[in-house]
């Protein structure tokens, strides 16, 4: 299988200064997160996988095409939503989105109607004849994933898509990329500071830190192998019952008397632990059940990598 991302020893030195360090790994998934602290160089390797900075050493294959040798090639097979407006000045939406449509390769003809299939599609068929100055900022974030989607691209790399929306905008796009990933065949990038967003739309992340690789990490395996932690406030509990719970196999830490964090083993389940807290004359007061969330993966990629836990 073709990896949709591919890196291979790649470096990018920007003014005198290396950002990336020797990129090597491969995401193989339709939907791919990209995350990191800010600095990480997110920015840098999307920008660099748009053939916009040149390596200054290694390179990196997009859905098997290298992205030094075969440029040409990639660039029409690729839609764009970057993280910044750049809208142009007086242009009405529909305008705008045909002339993207048209520097993609399509015809004048073909470029108008999927202009018109994309404002649509977008749920801004009734503004597409309005100046783009008018536009709220929700209309501006689809109008970007308009134009990004014109001309059908197999992969659509998008930079920070949510970034600035209220939580009806967020829920609006969100529900469209998840749209166009399960109705379609088309890859998709997707770099965020929003750990949600990442969980709700991708299949598998990349973490970066100080432009370097932390982790590579497919969601579906991480959720089914991820542990399974029980957060409780008992009375009466001793060391008697953090025994028989380690018998289990289950971990444990005690926090004061009367706080207890369980990791549960496979196999054991939550009433395990009632029945050995029944049989003890243990009393259960509260009970907290979570699996790790894609928080906890990142923190934990961040600490294996040496890095503080800081702002994504």
């Amino acid at each position: 299988m073709t990896p949709t991302v591919e890196l291979s020893g790649l470096e990018v030195t920007l003014g005198g200064r290396r950002i990336l360090h020797g990129l090597n790994g491969a995401a193989h998934s339709r939907a791919i997160g990209l995350l990191g602290p800010n600095g990480a160089g997110k920015s840098t390797l999307i920008n660099t996988l748009l053939g916009f900075h040149p390596p200054s050493s290694g390179t990196a294959h997009v859905l098997g095409l290298d992205i030094r040798a075969q440029c040409n090639e990639l660039r029409p097979l690729v839609g764009y939503m970057p993280e910044n407006e750049a809208f142009i000045a007086r242009s009405t939406g529909i305008h705008f989105v045909r002339y993207m449509a048209e520097i993609s390769g399509l015809p004048p003809d073909l470029a108008l109607e999927r202009a018109h299939e994309a404002f649509v599609y977008v749920g801004l068929g009734e503004a597409r004849y309005r100046p783009l100055g008018t536009y709220s900022l929700g209309m501006k974030q689809l109008v970007k994933l308009a134009q990004a989607i014109v001309h059908g691209p197999r992969l659509l790399i998008l930079d920070e898509p949510t970034n600035g929306l209220d939580p009806p905008g967020r829920k609006r796009l969100i529900g469209l990329i998840r749209e166009i990933r399960q109705a379609s065949d088309t890859h998709l990038l997707l770099s965020s500071h929003l750990l949600h967003d990442v969980e709700q739309t991708c299949e598998e992340v990349i973490i970066l830190r100080e432009g370097r690789i932390a982790a590579i990490l497919n969601l579906e395996e991480e959720r089914r192998a991820n542990r399974r932690f029980l957060e409780m406030d008992v009375i009466g509990a001793g060391a008697t019952f953090t025994s028989a719970l380690e018998a289990l196999g289950c971990e444990c830490a005690a926090f004061g008397a009367t706080r207890l964090k369980v990791v549960l083993p496979p196999g054991v389940e939550i009433r395990d632990v009632y029945g050995l807290a029944a049989k003890q004359d243990v009393r259960i007061r509260r009970l907290n059940y979570r699996r790790d969330s894609l928080e906890d993966l990142f923190l934990n990629a961040m600490e294996q990598a040496g890095a503080p836990n800081g702002r994504i």
